[in-house]
């Protein structure tokens, strides 16, 4: 048995979650989520704990007991909390702003790159090098904040580019200055 898929997920005040099945519904001050349990795995709803057991003795469905459990407390933290992801800009000129539903993001190509912010996503600039996404979806945010740092990664040589908040970008080794006369 897994030890994540063991533990189970407690809901909070204010949040208050359906079983249908093997759909899981969750519903908080955040919005509304819900995801489908993989066959084989089954949530019982106690009181304020909603528990995940392994329903067979199917190894894809032992495999998938811990991340039921995850996906479900995923949603529950999701609606009552939200998740957040921040990503610093770092370059001489390199700068991100808002216009309208749209960040602009200028990063060192000819022109400006757009990126349209999608619905249940919230992006806001703490500052022109910060970005903060922010959305009670975990999937949803961690592949926002993706695809921002995509349009520019960190080069490893001076470390220009999008990287996430605390990331260490390996730096190389400039070209060595050979001496004259070769």
């Amino acid at each position: 048995m897994s030890r994540v898929g063991k533990m189970p997920v407690r809901i909070p005040e204010g949040v208050t979650v359906k079983l249908s099945g093997s759909r899981v519904e969750v519903k908080g001050p955040r919005g509304e989520l819900s995801t489908v349990i993989p066959r084989g795995v089954s949530a019982e709803l106690k009181e304020n704990l909603v528990q995940i057991s392994v329903s067979s003795k199917d190894p894809k469905a032992r495999a998938l007991h811990g991340t039921a459990r995850a996906l479900v407390s995923n949603l529950v933290v999701g609606v009552s909390k939200g998740f957040r992801k921040v990503l610093e800009i770092v370059g001489t000129g390199y700068r991100a702003q808002m216009e309208g539903k749209k960040l602009v993001l200028t990063i060192g190509f000819a022109k400006p790159v757009e990126y349209p912010v999608p619905a249940g996503v919230q992006i806001s600039l703490e500052s022109p090098t910060r970005i903060i996404v922010e959305g009670s979806d975990k999937i949803l945010v961690g592949q926002v904040a993706s695809e921002i740092r995509d349009f520019k990664r960190p080069e490893p040589y001076k470390g220009k580019g999008i990287r996430y908040e605390g990331e260490y970008v390996r730096k190389k080794a400039g070209k060595a200055a050979v001496g004259a006369g070769g």
